[in-house]
């Protein structure tokens, strides 16, 4: 009965998912339809009915994160003791373990990142190279590392896949041997390294395969589309000849082949695997039919696409996707930090807004934008979280707490006071700090904390505190950060597996998406897939833009990109109000500084319509009146105090000491919401 209840609630074809527990199996998922959900459920459902043991079972992932999510799911349907590990985490599990039996001396030391060992192999060849060109040669290595190319042969790797490299193919060709031959002096393992030589131990050591197969007999693997070649060598070295292999994937969203990831592997299963059974999930249960058919419009265009899965949605009608051209990406960005503005006051909460972009350069000028606008905002690929000090702090607190026994037992109240006490100890208080900076920073973090207790506490009226430490414990095992309160900034490939109410796909110009430097047609076709995956990432609003030219008064010869071709219907061309383009934005040239007439192109000057450094007619007590005003309406509806207007939107009201209601609207961050709300008060403090 338990067992046949992990299949209710299950569409037919995540039930012949779950049913297909023996034998391989190839799951092609499309995005939004419940792979997760789909492999979980026949995990259970073989354990619960005797097909496998729970620690028998390896589940891998690409990251910590899902990983850890599908550990917590288990547990849910009743099947704790799976084993969920990404490739890196398996492999280093089991090497660690068997490393003085057949290898013996000191392990190797893990090297985190390949920067420095770069740095100083570049060195020792009498080359040099910017930080930003050490990381894009890290990046090289890996490739040739993964792909399985030594350093001899890495010259002719490169022709035969038609790959640029990021330095002269002779020079990276020494740096990587160089790398190679410091790594083994200092007894050091990178990640590939760690992959290969575990296959090594299996494939050299027959008793150490045996027991790692007794021990594993039954394989899931999720995002097959993104297995490079040297993974794959590991999984058939763990399978042995078995076939008690379930893949999971999707082919649209195949986005890191430059790192050495290869779709073949999942389009050729039936291949290896002839006997193998096939399912299709393509019913999207997380857009909207319109974000649903845009996405089948930029990926039905795709050439040479092996298995498309068109998905059919499964949610109400929601608003039509939003396409905007603006004059230049200071427009674009100031228009999409007004949207999200809007949407956060319509109740869209900021976590569930996210802005993604092909290149992270790309984040400063909606960083910028968004905070001129009085939106909070995290940059997703930012220092992990678990890792910040304040967090690491309020961990140990709680966990004290815990052994303390400070857990009232009430109605599911008593665990988010109980935090929110415990944090209290830390700094966190229930109102934001003014402003930006680290003091910010460090109160986002503790609210984070105190909101996944309140998640935690809806979910399970009678958690108690030690639970909530062990969901902490886990979470930073996993490094799955609970979500932070701002508008998400990320770029599309950081993008991949995650979802928001509301995204704006911003910069889609040619020359930015596709990137200039894709030539090859497969490479074109990867960068409509990171469009499609952008697409796919939106619940119900989402909104596409471009700008014609880079910085304002820029020749605008930029042009949309060619994946929208057919499909934006009726494009609609952002045009400032005139009042705005008269005081921020001429027709011709950036914006003048009032005092010096120097163009403006910092987003808090342009607020000021003035340079930071010019002198300005400010009337010191209106300023004050207007703060202490802002203070109070804050205070009374419990939010921050910049998300009112902040401190730069006040410096420029009481700068131009607006006498009408027109006048105020002509201010930067006076929009249409906040001119109902507030704007008969402010010219009232104003003396009007």
């Amino acid at each position: 009965m338990l067992a046949e209840s992990v299949l209710e609630g299950l569409d037919p074809e995540q039930r012949a998912v779950a049913e297909a527990v023996q034998g391989p199996v190839c799951v092609l998922a499309g995005a939004g339809t419940g792979k997760t959900r789909a492999i979980t459920h026949r995990i259970a459902y073989a354990t619960l009915t005797g097909v496998v043991t729970p620690q028998r079972v390896l589940a891998v992932t690409f990251t910590t994160r899902a990983a850890g999510e599908l550990r917590s799911r288990l547990r849910q349907l009743g099947a704790p003791g799976v084993q969920a590990r990404t490739f890196h985490a398996a492999a280093l599990r089991q090497l660690s373990y068997f490393w003085p039996r057949v290898i013996g001396g000191e392990a190797p030391k893990i090297v985190d990142s390949k920067i420095a060992l770069v740095a100083d192999a570049a060195r020792a060849c009498r080359l040099s190279f910017a930080r930003t060109e050490l990381r894009d040669l890290a990046g090289e290595i890996e490739w040739a590392k993964v792909t399985q190319h030594r350093p001899e042969d890495y010259p002719a790797a490169v022709a035969k896949a038609d790959r640029k490299p990021p330095a002269d193919v002779v020079d990276v060709a020494r740096v990587y041997a160089m790398y190679e031959q410091l790594r083994r002096e200092r007894n050091l393992l990178d990640f590939e390294g760690m992959l290969e030589l575990t296959a090594a131990v299996l494939t050299e050591h027959r008793e150490v395969a045996n027991q790692v197969r007794e021990q594993y007999r039954y394989f899931v693997v999720d995002e097959f589309q993104d297995v490079n070649p040297l993974q794959k060598m590991l999984l058939d070295t763990w399978l042995g000849d078995r076939d008690d292999l379930c893949v999971v994937g999707d082919p649209n969203q195949t986005i890191y082949s430059f790192t050495g990831a290869s779709p073949s592997h999942l389009l050729d299963f039936t291949r290896e695997h002839p006997g193998a059974k096939v399912v299709k999930l393509v019913r999207d249960y997380r857009s909207t039919p319109q974000v649903v058919r845009l996405a089948n419009g930029v990926i039905g265009q795709a050439r040479g696409a092996r298995h498309k899965l068109e998905l059919l949605a499964q949610r109400a009608d929601g608003p039509d996707p939003v396409f905007n051209e603006y004059d230049d990406e200071v427009a674009e960005a100031d228009d999409a930090a007004r949207q999200a503005r809007k949407l956060i006051d319509e109740g869209v909460p900021a976590r569930e807004i996210a802005i993604l972009f092909r290149i992270n350069a790309q984040s400063e000028t909606y960083e910028s934008a968004l905070a001129a606008a009085g939106v909070p905002y995290v940059l997703r690929g930012a220092e992990r979280f678990f890792e910040r000090p304040e967090v690491r702090e309020a961990v140990v607190r709680l966990r004290g707490a815990a052994r303390a026994g400070a857990d009232p037992e009430t109605d599911g109240m008593g665990l988010i006071q109980t935090v929110r006490h415990v944090l209290s100890g830390a700094g966190f208080t229930d109102q934001p700090p003014e402003g930006a900076g680290a003091a910010r920073a460090r109160w986002e973090s503790l609210a984070a904390l105190a909101q996944l207790a309140e998640d935690m506490a809806a979910d399970n009226p009678k958690a108690a505190l030690a639970d909530f430490v062990a969901e902490l414990e886990e979470r930073a095992a996993a490094q799955h950060a609970p979500p932070l309160e701002g508008v998400t900034l990320a770029s599309l490939h950081a993008a991949k597996g995650l979802e928001w109410d509301a995204v704006f796909l911003v910069g889609l110009a040619e020359g930015t998406l596709p990137i200039i430097y894709a030539k090859t047609p497969a490479q074109i076709e990867e960068e409509r897939r990171l469009l499609y995956v952008g697409v796919t990432r939106a619940r119900v609003h989402l909104a596409l833009s471009w700008a014609l030219s880079r910085s304002p008064g820029g020749s605008q010869t930029r042009r949309p990109s060619r994946f929208l071709d057919g499909l934006t219907g009726k494009t609609t061309t952002h045009t400032p109000p005139r009042a705005d383009r008269s005081k921020r934005r001429p027709a011709k040239g950036p914006q003048p500084c009032r005092v010096c007439g120097r163009p403006l192109t910092a987003a808090v000057e342009r607020k000021l319509g003035r340079c930071e450094d010019c002198p300005s007619e400010l009337n010191e007590e209106v300023l004050l009146a207007l703060k202490d005003w802002r203070a109070e309406v804050a205070a009374e509806q419990k939010i921050p105090a910049y998300v009112v207007f902040t401190d730069a939107t006040l410096q420029a009201i009481a700068e131009h000491a607006p006498d009408s209601l027109e006048d105020l609207a002509r201010i930067p961050g006076v929009g249409k919401v906040k001119l109902d709300r507030y704007g008969d008060t402010v010219l009232t403090l104003c003396g009007h």
